[in-house]
């Protein structure tokens, strides 16, 4: 039988990338090279962002209604996103180091929220002792298996070029001498056929465990194609915690991940994709938007009934138990952020969220969309949190606050049974239904008054702008052009 972790279904995440979201000033920090807070965000530097600062923006995460972070990577590395892990075992220094963390992950369990880390273990960097080991002394390393090395260059036949380029004609095997990640140098990948690294990783998956996170957010971990590690991954982490969450980024359908024996979850994309070809369509220009470089996959502009198609068929891949777990998202570190690619369309922003907030699977903020903040692709959707109040869209930052209270007080939008009732062409409206309590979510994303009828005898708005009334046939719920509203039924 398929069993996810209790707390998630109940959860709502937000993400946060460390080096933008808050900065508390550390002694020394005068003599670090830091970009200023507010200046636009750019692919290497560092803006000095903390643990230290998300430990004094605890109460505002749980004012908001927050219950879990997923944290981008936090471990030692040379870069400001931390990708490049040269040491698993410590929280990098400029984040606070391990003792900092201890007492943010104390902090954030005292106020119910949960911690997830991103897991990196498809490739280290070059700062990684085994690989530099192994660059410094070649075939002589006690390191040699742990990568994958060109024999020319362990000989000696040819030189080290672990700083070159590697051009489009070339592989990172050929030009560098060792194999890295989609040929970036800076991402040697490991070797997984060798035992000690199989051993290393899974070392450091019990390690944090063990030292109280909540769970793995596993960085690609379809390129590590071996369903057997996978398997002894979950087994090593729940003997520790059972509760423990573990979520792949697949952005793509992961039914062979997502059968009770490797993963709880995936970041579901499909979704996110799909939300933006129904909501969005109005703001994105499809011919210059899409896919490369934006959001890696095509988005294709949807009807109402193409959209519903769309959500069942997603919905239909996964045992319910399953899509009561996935990482529902609208946004992240390697997309750009909605706001922006509609456009600036509020309404798109706020339709797409309320779908999050209400289908099966656990939504997930991405930090500072929920008071406004925009941004193109990386490194622009890795701006600096403002922390200036006045630079705040407040009626935004409301509407996600009773967003999440609104799920929350009802447990049926978390846990309840999922059946879309209507679907045309500009309108779209589903049900949740748990012990009794019937909710009905609709919207209309047409620029024009809707009005959809509910299979029920009476009702009363719950979220959102909407007018219920009884007529001879039944319910009628009338809309206005781009809302959304929760109706709770009889």
């Amino acid at each position: 039988m398929i069993k996810t972790p209790d707390w998630v279904k109940d959860a709502v995440f937000y993400q946060i990338f460390p080096d933008r979201f808050a900065r508390v000033p550390q002694p020394g920090d005068e003599y670090l090279n830091l970009e200023s807070w507010d200046s636009p965000p750019t692919i290497y530097g560092f803006k000095g962002g903390n643990l230290a600062g998300v430990l004094d923006k605890l109460d505002y995460l749980a004012d908001l209604g927050i219950t879990a972070i997923y944290f981008n990577p936090i471990f030692s590395s040379p870069a400001n996103h931390r990708y490049h892990t040269y040491d698993y075992y410590n929280v990098d220094p400029l984040l606070g180091g391990n003792e900092v963390f201890r007492t943010l992950l104390a902090e954030a369990h005292k106020r119910g929220i949960r911690i997830v880390l991103d897991g990196v273990f498809n490739h280290a960097s070059r700062g990684f002792w085994q690989f530099n080991h192994t660059l410094e002394n070649k075939a002589a390393s006690p390191y040699v298996d742990w990568f994958h090395f060109d024999e020319d260059r362990l000989s000696g036949k040819k030189p080290w070029n672990a700083y070159g380029e590697v051009s489009p004609e070339e592989d990172s095997l050929t030009a560098c001498g060792y194999q890295a990640w989609w040929n970036l140098p800076a991402l040697p990948k490991f070797n997984f056929n060798f035992p000690a690294v199989r051993a290393f990783i899974l070392d450091v998956a019990e390690y944090w465990i063990d030292f109280g996170v909540d769970g793995w957010r596993l960085d690609v971990p379809e390129e590590i194609d071996d369903p057997e590690f996978w398997r002894e991954f979950r087994t090593r982490v729940k003997a520790i915690n059972p509760q423990a969450y573990i979520v792949g980024e697949i952005w793509h359908e992961a039914r062979s991940w997502l059968q009770g024996d490797q993963f709880d979850a995936v970041m579901n994309y499909p979704i996110t994709l799909a939300s933006l070809g129904f909501f969005g369509k109005s703001g994105i220009n499809f011919d210059q938007d899409s896919p490369v470089g934006d959001y890696h996959h095509p988005i294709e502009p949807l009807t109402g009934e193409e959209f519903s198609a769309r959500l069942d068929q997603i919905l239909g891949w996964y045992d319910p138990e399953i899509n009561q777990a996935q990482l529902n998202l609208l946004e992240s570190h390697d997309t750009p952020r909605l706001i922006s690619y509609v456009g600036g369309d509020r309404n798109t922003q706020k339709l797409a969220a309320l779908l999050m907030f209400t289908i099966p699977g656990v939504p997930t903020i991405y930090y500072g969309s929920e008071i406004g903040l925009d941004g193109r692709k990386d490194p622009d959707c890795r701006k600096s949190f403002p922390w200036d109040e006045h630079l705040w869209d407040r009626e935004l930052l409301n509407y996600f606050k009773s967003l999440i209270k609104t799920r929350k007080q009802h447990p049926a939008l978390r846990t309840g049974s999922f059946q879309a009732i209507h679907a045309d062409l500009e309108s779209y409206a589903f049900e949740r239904v748990l012990d009794g309590e019937r909710l009905i979510a609709a919207f209309n994303a047409g620029e024009q008054d809707h009005v959809i009828s509910l299979p029920a005898e009476s009702g009363q708005i719950v979220f959102g702008e909407a007018a219920v009334s009884s007529t001879q046939q039944g319910l009628e719920l009338r809309i206005g052009p781009r809302r959304g509203a929760v109706v709770k039924v009889e």
